[in-house]
């Protein structure tokens, strides 16, 4: 089984789109997504990933929802949590692509996160039951604003927070909140005030851009006891959830001034991102034999 996996979504027209008689160029058949050119009948161009989702229409017989969509990328990835190993989603995307959409979702049409969440309680539940098992959570909520980090679950903090790097332990950011959770209603309400923390605000292509990448991060802590060798065994995984804010182009988006800087700053740091998924999977394959810089 492969360490990374890799999905792409196609979502619906926004009213832009649909004031401006858009045409869709894209097709998907199981995992394979198609582009046709938009203008004349070049052969179009076919790539295989290991999910293609459908959303453009909804009426449609492979339409993908929220719930296919977790149940597909998350529940895997919380399996593997409570296997102990750490996991990381993320959504990546040009602005108004609906990243934060998959994520995060509506009320109504809840996302990755609050049904990772969901499920992450209900599995607990069912663990505590056993009377040799202890489960811990702990929550912590950044964003990463114009390369500074802001702690989202202590909004009136306006310090940026640093970040370091243990010798063991590896990065990590220093006087970072981080909140013990028992249920979901817990992990819930931290997430909503910390949403409402994050920094948006409005372009050309997008009425609610983020202007920030959000990093979501779940450390659960397992403990079991062995009545045969009287010991205990302990297991901690991390669980990152990141909505990445969308890479744009200044005339598309018509930004100036604040918003100019906001886009230039979340190109930079998405291109950073960029080559270092690249030059690991260059290790992964033997390509290449070198330290990545993170």
């Amino acid at each position: 089984m492969s360490s990374v996996k890799v999905a792409v979504r196609v979502r619906p027209f926004n009213q832009r789109e649909l004031d401006h008689d858009s045409k869709c160029i894209m097709r998907m058949e199981g995992p394979t997504t198609t582009i046709s050119h938009p203008t004349n009948e070049k052969q179009p161009k076919s790539f295989t990933f290991d999910y293609s989702f459908w959303s453009q229409t909804a009426d449609d017989d492979n339409y993908a929802s929220q719930e296919q969509v977790y149940s597909d990328i998350g529940k895997e990835m919380l399996e593997h949590a409570f296997e102990g190993y750490n996991v990381c989603i993320f959504a990546y995307g040009q602005t108004g692509a609906g990243k934060s959409f998959t994520m995060m979702g509506k009320p109504e049409e809840p996302g990755i996160i609050p049904r990772f969440c969901e499920d992450l309680f209900g599995r607990i539940s069912e663990a505590r039951k056993k009377k040799n098992a202890q489960i811990t959570v702990e929550v912590s909520y950044i964003e990463i604003y114009c390369e500074r980090v802001r702690d989202l679950l202590s909004p009136k903090n306006k310090n940026n927070l640093r970040v370091r790097e243990h010798p063991q332990l590896g990065p990590y950011v220093e006087d970072l909140t981080k909140e013990v959770v028992n249920s979901n209603e817990d992990i819930a309400n931290l997430i909503d005030s910390g949403n409402k923390a994050r920094t948006v605000a409005a372009t050309n292509m997008n009425e609610q851009s983020s202007r920030s990448h959000a990093i979501f991060t779940i450390v659960l802590t397992q403990q079991h006891f062995d009545n045969d060798t009287k010991l205990t065994a302990e297991k901690v995984s991390k669980m990152r959830l990141v909505d990445l804010a969308g890479s744009e182009r200044a005339d598309a988006t018509g930004a100036t001034g604040t918003r100019l800087k906001e886009g230039a700053n979340i190109n930079k740091s998405l291109t950073t991102l960029g080559k270092v998924i690249s030059a690991l999977a260059e290790m992964s394959a033997g390509k290449i034999n070198k330290e990545v810089s993170f």
